[in-house]
């Protein structure tokens, strides 16, 4: 059952780092809920902070999300959560809450990541695939942003295998209708009903909105134990994956891209 105070203090419009030092300091949502403006003021919350709080308890309406979260069994987890992967808390900025559908134990595996370029050539989308189905009949589980190019095929791979499972990670809300990019709808069904799994660090109803996807990057590379790359261009998000990686002490490998010489 869904968590009612986690549910609102997850859709604060405040930073993740805030959130984290927030329940750190006050131990839970429920806490922070019931706790007065006067002993919130005593612990030096900024203003901004302070009037966040207190405007969500009158204006949020949760009963929406409450609704669709039953519906579509979607989980809710604080990294205060036992069910919480403990691999995630090892990264710089780690994720406060994670929407979770699908099979909440990928998570916890010795998974391993595969990205690249949304604009891949042939070859590097069969290589892709190649690879991440060979990782799969391992019993490993092949993570990936759910993005056109080579995170289709990564994901596609994991999914011809029948025995790992693939793990997509969002830049958007969980719910339907914000899969981005909408022509991997079918793909985001599949990954369920393979008992895949889709989570992210977003509220229901997130955008895509540019910014969000270097921050998704990072919990691609941090549930992961190595990071495959295949054709990265410079200055990618692939490539923001390949730093995160490098930055958590994660394995990472490269594939180029196949280059003709005459």
């Amino acid at each position: 059952m869904i968590n009612i105070y986690d549910l609102w203090f997850s859709n604060l419009q405040i930073s993740n780092l805030c959130k984290i030092k927030l329940l750190d300091k006050f131990e839970n949502s429920k806490n922070l809920w019931n706790i007065k403006k006067e002993e919130l003021l005593k612990n030096n919350i900024t203003s901004k902070v302070l009037e966040e709080i207190l405007d969500a308890k009158k204006k949020l309406n949760l009963e929406k999300y409450i609704n669709y979260i039953e519906k579509k069994n979607i989980k809710l987890i604080s990294f205060k959560n036992d069910e919480y992967p403990n691999i995630l808390k090892n990264i710089n900025n780690f994720p406060a809450y994670l929407y979770i559908r699908g099979n909440i134990d990928n998570l916890y595996d010795d998974n391993v990541s595969i990205v690249g370029s949304r604009i891949a050539s042939e070859y590097g989308k069969y290589v892709a695939r190649k690879i991440s189905k060979e990782i799969a009949d391992k019993n490993v589980n092949v993570i990936s942003g759910l993005a056109t190019g080579i995170d289709k095929f990564a994901h596609l791979g994991a999914l011809d295998s029948k025995i790992g499972k693939t793990v997509a990670v969002l830049g958007t809300g969980v719910s339907d209708e914000e899969i981005y990019p909408f022509e991997n709808k079918r793909l985001f069904e599949r990954i369920l009903e393979n008992n895949g799994t889709i989570i992210s660090e977003f509220k229901l109803g997130t955008k895509p909105e540019k910014y969000n996807f270097p921050l998704r990057n990072r919990i691609i590379s941090g549930l992961s134990k190595k990071v495959i790359v295949v054709e990265a261009k410079e200055k990618s998000g692939s490539l923001i994956t390949a730093d995160y990686a490098l930055e958590q002490g994660k394995d990472v490998f490269a594939v180029p891209r196949k280059y003709k010489f005459n």
